[in-house]
């Protein structure tokens, strides 16, 4: 039986478009996502330390450009031409370090493109969240946490194609045409199904704050503080990505493959946990489940590097999915809850939340590698969720959930 969720997003045309546009940015994250770390230092020759650099800087520079678009598309109402914008530096992202093949040229795209393009992501959200704003509450998140799915969807099917092609001889490189492919695809869908801005059948009004007004909005103590421990909770999963190819590369029976494998049955089994979440928010609360995800998703974190060589490690991949379904899904629609009457910085700060995830794991990563190596990373960051997991509930339990209200 198809759930009600996907049944919507079929019926409505934006929403359609939304859902393929955030399936094909799927298949563009499951095709670098697991590989990026190894792309750095086994191609092109960066050092732990370097690599680590990467995931900082573009960390920051996603962080601002996610609010500055937010804020944008807020402001001027103009969603459909900073969609554009992004998809085009997503595909350029993927284009230029395969051209340049150099240190440079990897720095370039990953450091700095991609992680503008990836703003393409809370866009789509902010598109969902307009597109399904007249439908009820509870049917609204599960939309939202069906749109999420479909994002992990393509993990499913792309991660055991790169495992055959990688068996079957495919380096690494093949990443960047494949990948080059796919935002292509994204950015010709944009152009031609993205509704036109001031033309859309919901209301979408310009919010006429300024840049440091509508800043001034999420940095309020209660608010800040919320978007930081989601942040902080990511940060786990941001470094699952950064370890899983490192820990597996080398060891008998698993390099690319085995991680191409890993990754998609963890993708594969976050799907249905995803479309179970609003049976799941019916009975508890959001926060609570949230910090449930978190714990659940230490278990694989930490046992990953010390089970890899194992068979038991691919048991780690039920703890992972029921965790990282709750994790990934749940924070969508709390964040833009936080603050609702704003649409594009909703979506931004699904982005921030991100950044704060990418630099604690950047942080956890290099002082794990400084201190001992993989193992200790993968402590690390389990140590910063489970903290931000019990800060959240703190936080959630005093009146008042921290949303801002219209200006």
């Amino acid at each position: 039986m198809i759930p009600a969720s996907l049944r919507a997003i079929a019926s409505d045309p934006a929403l359609r478009l939304a859902a393929l546009a955030i399936i094909l940015t799927g298949a563009f994250a499951a095709s670098i996502g697991p590989y990026q770390s190894l792309l750095a230092i086994e191609v092109f020759g960066l050092s732990e330390n370097a690599y680590s650099a990467i995931l900082a800087i573009a960390s920051t520079t996603a962080v601002v450009a996610a609010l500055a678009l937010g804020i944008l598309t807020d402001q001027r109402a103009n969603r459909r031409r900073v969609a554009i914008l992004s998809a085009s530096l997503l595909l350029a992202s993927v284009v230029i370090p395969r051209l340049g093949m150099s240190a440079t040229a990897f720095w370039l795209g990953h450091a700095i493109l991609m992680p503008l393009g990836s703003t393409l992501f809370g866009q789509i959200f902010a598109l969902t969240r307009l597109a399904a704003a007249s439908r009820p509450t509870q049917e609204r998140d599960a939309i939202l946490a069906a749109m999420r799915a479909l994002f992990a969807l393509p993990f499913i099917i792309v991660l055991p194609i790169w495992s055959i092609a990688f068996r079957s001889g495919a380096t690494l490189l093949y990443v960047y045409p494949v990948t080059g492919a796919l935002g292509a695809l994204c950015l010709l869908l944009i152009l031609r199904a993205w509704p036109r801005d001031g033309g859309t059948v919901w209301a979408d009004p310009k919010s006429g704050l300024s840049f440091a007004a509508a800043l001034k909005e999420i940095l309020v103590p209660h608010v800040a503080f919320r978007i930081f421990c989601l942040g902080a909770i990511m940060g786990g999963m941001t470094l699952y990505m950064a370890l899983l190819g490192l820990v597996f590369s080398g060891l008998p029976g698993r390099g690319e493959s085995a991680t191409a494998i890993y990754a998609g049955v963890v993708a594969g089994l976050e799907v249905p946990v995803m479309l179970a979440v609003p049976l799941l928010t019916a009975r508890f609360a959001s926060t609570t489940l949230i910090a449930a995800g978190a714990a659940t998703y230490t278990i694989h974190l930490v046992g990953m590097p010390l089970l890899a060589a194992s068979d038991a490690v691919w048991l780690l991949t039920i703890p992972a999915a029921i965790g990282g379904g709750i994790v990934l899904s749940l924070p969508i629609a709390y964040l833009q809850d936080l603050v609702s009457t704003r649409p594009g910085m909703g979506g931004a700060l699904i982005a921030v939340q991100r950044v704060v995830g990418d630099v604690l794991c950047a942080g956890a990563f290099a002082l794990g590698i400084w201190v001992q190596g993989y193992a200790t990373a993968a402590l690390f960051g389990a140590l910063i969720m489970m903290a931000a997991a019990a800060a959240l509930l703190r936080a959630d339990r005093q009146p008042g959930r921290g949303k801002v209200s219209a200006s």
